[in-house]
């Protein structure tokens, strides 16, 4: 089964690479499901539900997020009662929304899991012993589990990876929009990658205006962040998993200019 993770899609650059990159994509690479973050698609931070729309219209069948998710309040009229967008899954019980899905495609069962992490980020459940009580949810409902973890620090996305080594076929990060170049496969056969990059404008500091985010660093003083113009390029991750024999046929970071 042939999935790609698209990197966090950043305003309206990110989007218009989204729109003609990742048909490009599923044609290319015979793909048979698309997984992207959507959490900074409006206008750099947040999503809209006409967003939403496009990028299912577009081949996308599931939107992942972080933290960023609740910044458009327009998400509120659909986070309920749309299934293929996923909030990360230990925010606490009550909240809006769902943090994971199994979804049903030709060719297999895919059950998406998407986690926040905790070290320098908004305060959220354990992701952890969430996903513990996901994987008993699961059980036997899906052929293929991928775990995206939106987190800023390395070390706890990559101890999530060996704490799910062997329990799932996928575990990569999101969030920090800087694609990381330590893709493997773990000991007990789990696919990682630190974080997926980002989809938006390439001459840009993380998809934000540069000049403006220079200010910052110059001044300390506060500004309006702007999302960056320009060329733009689609950042994530590729794999081909043999669901016969629970492995990784072959996985590769990709990265593809519009």
């Amino acid at each position: 089964m042939k999935v790609l993770f698209v990197g966090d899609i950043c305003g309206r650059p990110g989007r218009q690479a989204a729109q003609t990159l990742i048909p490009e994509l599923r044609r290319e690479l015979d793909l048979d499901f698309v997984i992207a973050n959507g959490e900074n698609a409006a206008g750099g931070v947040g999503l809209t539900p006409d967003i939403l729309q496009e990028f299912l219209q577009q081949g996308v069948d599931v939107v992942t997020s972080g933290n960023h998710i609740w910044d458009k309040r327009d998400i509120f009229k659909c986070i309920d009662a749309e299934p293929r967008l996923l909030r990360p899954a230990n925010y606490p019980s009550g909240t809006p929304g769902r943090g994971w899905g199994v979804f049903e495609t030709p060719f297999a069962r895919i059950a998406v899991v998407n986690l926040a992490g905790r070290v320098y980020m908004p305060p959220v459940d354990c992701p952890f012993r969430a996903a513990d009580e996901i994987l008993r949810q699961i059980g036997s409902k899906a052929d293929l589990i991928v775990v995206e973890m939106h987190a800023e620090a390395t070390s706890e996305k990559k101890a999530l990876g060996y704490y799910l080594d062997g329990r799932v076929a996928c575990v990569v990060g999101t969030h920090t929009h800087v694609q990381t170049a330590d893709e493997q496969v773990l000991p007990q056969g789990t696919v990682y990658l630190s974080d997926l990059g980002m989809t938006g404008a390439d001459n840009s500091i993380l998809g934000t205006d540069k000049d403006i985010v220079l200010q910052t660093f110059l001044t300390g003083l506060p500004v309006r962040f702007e999302v960056a113009s320009g060329a733009a390029s689609l950042c994530g991750f590729y794999g081909d998993f043999d669901l016969r024999r629970k492995c990784v046929h072959e996985f590769r970071r990709i990265q593809k200019a519009l």
